[in-house]
């Protein structure tokens, strides 16, 4: 089979920018690995390339689910398995870009995902309706406080499912993630990051840009077919804080108010996936600021080649 090679970081870094060298230079196809750009019309808020900015490369989990669809790890994982896998039987490279967390590594380590009992979540999901996210996630605080760790205490959906799990297993939710261990396809993880300041920098003209060319109207454009509906999408970044400030009215001093807010939350998601991925010793870093574009994609297929 052909090795696949991962790009993999915190958001704002470049990867897609490296994907697109590498798969340039080996004739290869991407695969995404962003969880919200699952979904079509989410382009802006998400970064997504548009289809001239990807240079006639094959995209694949690109714009596959409808804003009101859940978008699902298990679910990814199949997808994103089978499209690396029929790219690989076509003596392609797959070149797999993204930092959604819990994606790659369900991706890279095959997770066998516990199972799930339609009662045991409905009882949990009435359970967040009555007393809301931060008294559910206190609540799992008690019962796995290593798993209430590592959950946002906004992320009802992340919430209930470790409940679910702790429920079913008897076991903390943390018993079953995937175990780190020789990656799948003998994949090359080429992690790309940058100095925190710098990397800041970069996110506050990201945000600017997302604002700037029309993040609010791809909201107001998103609710009109269906995003409020979806338990996924109208949580992104951006998207979630958009939405709150149009619900309030609108103002220019709300809309204000999330763009800072996004700004906010990326930077402390960046902190939460840069600590992710530096738990996992098979990636190789780059350092973004000090290598040019041509040597990123040179050390990165340097390191693919002798992966084994």
């Amino acid at each position: 089979m052909v090795r696949p090679i991962a790009v993999v970081g915190p958001t704002g870094t470049g990867k897609s920018a490296l994907a697109l060298d590498i798969a340039e230079r080996v004739g290869g196809e991407i695969v995404n690995a962003d969880a919200m750009q699952l979904y079509r019309g989410m382009d802006i808020g998400t970064a997504k390339l548009s289809p001239d900015e990807r240079r006639g490369i094959p995209h694949h989990q690109l714009d596959v689910l409808d804003i009101a669809e859940t978008a699902t790890v298990a679910n990814y994982q199949q997808g994103a398995a089978a499209d690396i896998e029929a790219i690989a039987a076509r003596a392609v490279v797959p070149v797999i870009v993204g930092g959604s967390m819990l994606y790659i590594q369900s991706l890279l380590d095959n997770w066998a995902f516990p199972a799930t009992d339609p009662e045991v979540r409905a009882a949990w999901e009435e359970r967040l309706a009555q007393v809301g996210v931060a008294a559910l996630h206190a609540e799992l605080a008690r019962r796995d406080p290593a798993a209430a760790a590592t959950i946002l205490p906004t992320d009802g959906r992340r919430i209930v499912r470790a409940l679910e799990v702790v429920e079913l297993t008897g076991q903390p939710f943390a018993a079953s993630a995937p175990t780190i261990g020789a990656p799948r396809w003998d994949t090359a993880i080429i992690g790309l990051d940058w100095d925190t300041e710098l990397l800041d920098e970069r996110l506050t003209r990201r945000t600017d840009a997302m604002f700037d060319t029309g993040l609010v109207e791809e909201v107001l454009g998103l609710l009109d077919i269906g995003l409020r509906d979806g338990v996924t999408a109208a949580r992104a970044l951006g998207y979630a804080q958009v939405i709150t400030a149009l619900d309030a009215g609108g103002t220019d001093e709300l809309l204000a108010e999330a763009h800072t807010l996004t700004f906010t939350g990326t930077r402390r998601y960046v902190r939460r996936q840069r600590s992710w991925f530096r738990r996992d010793h098979r990636i190789r870093w780059l350092d973004a600021a000090a290598l040019s574009a041509r040597e990123l994609a040179d050390e990165a297929l340097g390191i693919w080649r002798h992966v084994s």
